[in-house]
């Protein structure tokens, strides 16, 4: 019952725009962080962005300016919005959900950018 589930990914042209979604079910999400990560292929998974509970947002210094955390509590959602994409960009994306005083983390099965030259 409880688990995340990523959907918006594919293929996108450099410059282009993307927006990923992540619908959580069997939790209380304004009780968590949420958060993006993304993993390349041949390469360690790294955080993306974050929005916590009070809708404080971070963003790793490689997207800062190009995507946008979001989240809708009502819809048991959270967004990223990501412009102005490039190859680098490319990478299977994982949306996660923190519930520190828990001690609990869920992960989502993930969802490919493919972000073409």
């Amino acid at each position: 019952q409880v688990q995340l589930v990523e959907s918006g990914g594919g293929l996108v042209q450099a410059g282009g725009s993307r927006r990923l979604s992540c619908a959580a079910s069997g939790i209380y999400m304004p009780m968590y962080t949420m958060g993006w990560y993304r993993q390349a292929p041949g390469k360690q998974r790294e955080l993306v962005a974050t929005i916590s509970n009070s809708d404080l947002t971070t963003y790793a210094d490689s997207v800062k300016g190009r995507f946008t955390i979001s989240r809708d509590n009502a819809k048991n959602t959270v967004y990223l919005q990501m412009i102005s994409l490039k190859p680098e960009d490319t990478a299977v994306y994982y949306c996660n959900a923190d519930h520190s005083f828990m001690q609990s983390e869920i992960w989502g099965q993930g969802t490919q950018v493919t972000v073409s030259s």
